[in-house]
């Protein structure tokens, strides 16, 4: 077992680059670091920090702060990575496949052989995921464990292995939860992803290509509250607040945890922009919590529903139809006929929301570009009573609405 994670060497990096490279941080502290008394107290703070880190006197003179700083952090990025690499699991996707070509075909890079027109068990994919609970609760991505044909196993970073339950699969979001009987197993810290900032550091582990067990990449979060579309064909999803990263996420990192320096899991890595350079994503960490709190309560994810299409309004979008907003949802059929804009009998029909009608906040809660209506409904339970703001028929007024639990 590694040992415990030491918080100090976290803030001995934060403080470096104050007192070092802009004389002040952000925060509570700022004031503090500006005055030489300050600067002093630092360097003390960072001699008793080198001591334990085995840094040459030499290294923290001012003239080479940066190699310090650079010391300091690696140090930080290397404790968390040992704390979190025992709870960071490879998942392995088992399942039948069919010979329809002869022998010697290839499945995801592995060659099988059986005979023509026969059929094996073979390990068809997979990813990984991270022990969120003690008892052997596991966080992944809903792609890795999507089939429901095939059989799951949890290996362990010290190669052991167990047989994995897939507990729910979550219909709004790409996330999934498994279990395995196992007890004492090492948890991971859950962080707070509303609270990132644009700029720090974070670390992404998981199972490269299926075959390199906890590979860590290291990256800078690049931006919040994305949208993006992946998956191809039928499984293909939308997501939403997504957290975007330069850290490398690859084929079969998908489920790992993102982490910040505190060790704290803040996100879930998720996809891949193959369009672009240092592009990837995950799913922001407290958009799982709810999950997990569903199959604690109900041994499945429960999300709740309202039951409409919608398209989000922006200014172009208010031009060019003549809206008298230019934020908000606007109530609006799919591509099909049968893409109705108002589910029968959902909980949006039972109080009267109508196609092009525009709901414009939630308990209060402006919609627009940086709190859309999904993000919104999944902060409550199905059979929560919200209160949305609604333009109908040229007025606006406000209805309770009773969320109802969504279905597959």
């Amino acid at each position: 077992m590694s040992s415990p994670f030491n918080p100090l060497k976290q803030m001995l990096a934060l403080l470096l680059v104050g007192s070092f490279l802009v004389g002040g941080i952000a925060g509570g502290v700022a004031g503090v670091l500006v005055t030489q008394a300050s600067e002093n107290r630092v360097s003390s703070w960072i001699q008793k920090a080198a001591g334990r880190l085995d840094i040459d006197q030499s290294t923290l003179d001012q003239g080479n702060a940066d190699q310090a700083l650079s010391l300091l952090e690696d140090s930080v990025v290397v404790d968390v990575v040992d704390q979190l690499t025992p709870s960071a699991v490879s998942i392995v996707v088992t399942a039948e496949v069919q010979n329809i070509y002869g022998s010697g075909n290839y499945f995801f890079g592995n060659p099988f052989e059986f005979p023509e027109g026969g059929s094996q068990r073979q390990e068809v994919g997979g990813g990984t995921g991270f022990i969120i609970q003690e008892d052997g609760l596991i966080l992944t991505n809903r792609h890795v464990v999507s089939r429901e044909d095939a059989d799951y196993t949890v290996v362990m970073n010290d190669g052991k292995k167990y047989d994995a339950k897939v507990l729910s699969r979550d219909t709004v979001n790409d996330i999934a939860i498994l279990k395995i009987e196992a007890k004492g197993l090492p948890a991971v810290a859950l962080g707070d992803s509303d609270r990132l900032k644009i700029g720090q550091t974070v670390i992404a582990i998981g199972n490269v290509l299926g075959q390199y067990s906890n590979s860590v990449t290291r990256g800078v979060l690049s931006g919040v509250n994305r949208t993006v579309t992946v998956g191809e064909g039928t499984d293909r999803q939308t997501l939403e607040g997504v957290l975007q990263t330069d850290a490398a996420i690859n084929f079969g990192n998908s489920g790992g945890p993102l982490v910040n320096l505190a060790g704290q899991v803040v996100g879930i890595n998720t996809a891949v922009d193959r369009g672009g350079e240092s592009i990837a994503f995950a799913i922001p960490i407290n958009q799982a919590k709810s999950a997990v709190e569903s199959v604690k309560t109900f041994g499945r994810i429960v999300r709740p529903v309202l039951g409409i299409r919608y398209i989000e309004i922006d200014e172009v979008l208010a031009k060019q139809n003549q809206l008298p907003y230019n934020e908000g949802v606007l109530v609006a059929r799919g591509s099909t006929p049968a893409e109705l804009a108002v589910i029968p009998g959902s909980a949006a029909d039972l109080v009267g929301i109508e196609e092009n009608d525009i709901i414009l906040e939630i308990n209060g809660q402006k919609l627009d570009a940086e709190n859309s209506l999904t993000k919104e409904i999944q902060k409550y339970q199905p059979g929560d009573e919200i209160r949305l703001k609604i333009w109908h028929d040229g007025e606006e007024r406000e209805e309770a609405v009773t969320l109802q639990e969504r279905k597959e």
